[in-house]
């Protein structure tokens, strides 16, 4: 699983012209599923994204998560959008290969199963979460606060 994490003041995601999440400040999350992804490989990233210090502390230090900041009673929110081209390879050739993201069906069952973890999670701290439509046509809003940029890959642990 591979996810391009992004610090935003607010992101947003459109199909057919209407608005269908949007957060404020938080995290804009890009996950593209691998074909032999698993629950484990969802229980790394959520734990990534739920400790990652990229927030600035009250003296200008990337040392808070988004977990951080909620329990400061910040609002703060999580969009996660399926990102089917994060599975391109692109080191041999013009065209780059998908072989290696997770059939379609699959995909969208498994991401939408670890949208539900990661909603629960969400609901459970009080941070606002929203999804786009997998395989949809979205337009995202992503306002970059840094920029601050990370990108995550549960197949890299070491």
């Amino acid at each position: 699983m591979r996810c391009v994490v992004q610090r935003v003041t607010r992101s947003s995601v459109t199909v057919d012209g209407a608005v269908v999440s949007e957060i404020g400040k938080g995290l804009n999350v890009l996950c593209g599923v691998e074909r032999d992804d698993t629950e484990a490989d969802c229980e790394y990233i959520a734990r990534k994204l739920f400790d990652l210090r990229i927030f600035d502390d009250s003296e200008g230090k990337t040392n808070l998560s988004i977990t951080d900041r909620r329990a400061a009673g910040e609002d703060v929110g999580l969009l996660l959008i399926s990102q089917f081209t994060l599975m391109g390879d692109a080191r041999h050739g013009k065209r780059p290969s998908f072989s290696n993201a997770m059939e379609y069906n699959a995909a969208r069952d498994f991401f939408e199963r670890f949208a539900a973890g990661m909603k629960a999670r969400c609901d459970a701290l009080g941070i606002c979460f929203g999804t786009g439509e997998f395989g949809g046509d979205m337009k995202v809003l992503i306002d970059n606060d840094g920029p601050f940029t990370i990108l995550l890959d549960s197949k890299k642990l070491f």
